[in-house]
């Protein structure tokens, strides 16, 4: 009977220790909820003040103090480390918020976060500043960009779409009213078309108009037709498209003025026209002509988008830009849109001078960041705005048909739209692929 209680503990224990060894790998969340965090909780509260010290993050104290450590308290006085205020588990990592003594500045533990890192034996660090005199650091246990997995509670909503996931576990949302324009950056397999796909899948079920320019003859929005508004799919259309818009922005304008206000968001809902975010697949097609005599039409037409840019945000129409490069060589009017664009995305590019289109006005020190992205992780990439602040992010995979699904079935929530109408696409029946010639050409058979 031993022998038994014995081999049945010795199952146990290999069994959990196999369960925990297979979490690992396969459900980061459960083995870092249930071994990581307790492990990485216990290694910070006891190697803190040394860890501290010994990165250079701590300093004098005040004389007062000193006098009252020396002479009343009767210890030696060592300098001051920030103070730990609040410590806080996740399911991916540690936040940890940090009062800040005289003498340091956010600046001081952001450039010791890498050794920050190897101390407390975490995947990453970053350092935030929540208000004056306080910083959070927000620890990850583990690679959050191997597998993404959004969260269930992150769902579109008031023109805010959940797209991606951050590296801090924190999910990143494209947020409209507050970055109404904003470019897209990516070589051919860098993941580029999965973040438009899942940016797509998140405006169909809000109650926006969706207006497409594909100059690949629609090879991408195409199967999104059912939920678009509008879609051109060559250089002609798409000059005539951007000039509606224009001259809706301008009649959106005179409302404005009507009512004395000056935002689309403080008219009466009834009058409120419906908002427009228009997604540009690829910016250089609008850029290239043929011949020398088209190039006035295509300086109209960039001046024109120029202009959406500038204004259109006030009247509720919204510029999704994507490229793989887009830069002043593309021509005339190139870099005066690209600085009405303040949201930044950039994955993986073929070369340092795309990285520095997309960020070096915005966030120098995330051009390295976007060069380092690695060719077999495609969806990584690095977000930037106007702040200065930046991080790495990556969508969750989503497949054509996927997206396609959702914009099929919200396809009742696209608004008609009178100046829209000549441009609404055609939904129409995919051929289905024909079948493979055999390998093995058939011979009759003969008598």
């Amino acid at each position: 009977m031993t022998d038994v209680a014995t081999w049945l503990e010795l199952g146990g224990t290999a069994a959990g220790a196999g369960g925990l060894g297979y979490a690992k790998y396969r459900a980061p969340r459960v083995y870092w909820s249930l071994v990581g965090l307790p492990v990485t909780w216990g290694r910070f509260t006891w190697s803190y003040r040394s860890t501290m010290d010994v990165c250079g993050l701590t300093v004098r104290p005040s004389g007062f103090r000193a006098f009252m450590t020396r002479n009343v308290a009767r210890r030696e006085v060592r300098p001051v480390a920030p103070k730990v205020r609040r410590v806080r588990g996740t399911s991916t990592g540690l936040r940890v918020t940090l009062r800040l003594p005289a003498g340091l500045e956010p600046a001081d533990i952001a450039a010791s976060s890498e050794r920050l890192r190897h101390a407390w034996g975490v995947r990453s660090v970053i350092v935030g500043e929540t208000k004056p005199g306080y910083v959070e650091l927000r620890m990850t246990g583990y690679d959050v960009l191997s597998r993404v997995r959004m969260p269930r509670q992150a769902k579109p909503r008031d023109l805010v779409v959940p797209v991606a996931m951050r590296e801090d576990g924190s999910v990143f949302e494209r947020n409209y009213r507050e970055v109404p324009m904003a470019l897209t950056l990516g070589a051919t397999l860098s993941g580029k078309s999965m973040y438009q796909r899942n940016l797509i899948k998140g405006l169909a079920q809000l109650p926006v108009g969706l207006v497409g320019i594909d100059c690949k003859r629609g090879v991408e929005h195409g199967r999104y037709a059912p939920r678009l508004s509008a879609l051109a799919t060559d250089l002609a259309s798409a000059g005539r498209l951007i000039d509606a818009l224009v001259t809706e922005m301008e009649e959106r304008f005179d409302l404005l003025s009507l009512y004395g206000v000056s935002d689309l968001w403080e008219l009466p809902e009834d009058l409120r026209p419906v908002p427009l975010v228009v997604l540009i697949d690829e910016v250089a097609e609008l850029f290239f002509v043929l011949s020398k005599k088209d190039e006035s039409e295509r300086d109209r037409v960039v001046m024109q988008l120029v202009r959406l840019g500038q204004m259109a945000r006030a009247i509720g129409i919204y510029l999704e830009v994507c490229g793989q490069r887009f830069g002043s060589d593309q021509g005339k009017g190139a870099t005066a849109l690209r600085a009405q664009l303040t949201g930044r995305v950039v994955h993986r590019v073929n070369d340092r001078a795309s990285a520095d289109m997309g960020l070096s006005d915005i966030a120098p020190e995330a051009v390295l960041a976007a060069t380092a992205i690695p060719a077999n992780r495609p969806g990584v990439a690095v977000a930037g705005d106007t702040s200065g602040g930046w991080s790495r992010i990556r969508t969750p995979e989503i497949t054509p048909d996927e997206a396609a699904a959702v914009c099929r079935e919200f396809a009742h929530l696209t608004p008609e739209l009178p100046f829209l109408a000549p441009f609404r696409p055609v939904s129409q029946i995919i051929p289905p692929m024909p079948a493979a010639p055999p390998l093995v050409k058939p011979r009759p058979v003969t008598e």
